[in-house]
């Protein structure tokens, strides 16, 4: 028996970006905005640690997903999506859609 190797290959892509219980959940924010601040996430993903929000954030900038950009007239940055992170946005509509539809009901 044959064992197909594409699909496996294909998803492993993805969870290796995604397979995380904070990056969708971080992602999620820049369905509706094209930049984000450190300070927005922060506020927006209610519950991370501060550390585990860099470090989401800097696998994610690692990765190509999104791309840091410095404010030169302070020490704040914005993170912005990349190409790259463009291309999963429908991946993260669909997760939306189907998490809508299927939640649990009283969560």
């Amino acid at each position: 028996m044959t064992t197909p190797q594409s699909p496996v290959g294909s998803v492993a892509a993805a969870t290796d970006v995604l397979g995380d219980k904070w990056t969708p959940r971080l992602l999620r924010f820049f369905i509706n905005e094209r930049v984000v601040r450190f300070c927005q996430l922060q506020d927006l993903a209610d519950g991370i640690n501060p550390r585990t929000l860099s470090a989401r954030l800097q696998h994610l900038e690692e990765a190509g997903i999104i791309q840091r950009v410095s404010l030169s007239s302070s020490s704040r940055c914005e993170y912005q999506l990349t190409e790259k992170g463009d291309d999963l946005m429908p991946i993260l509509r669909g997760m939306q859609t189907w998490s809508e539809r299927y939640e649990p009901k009283g969560s």
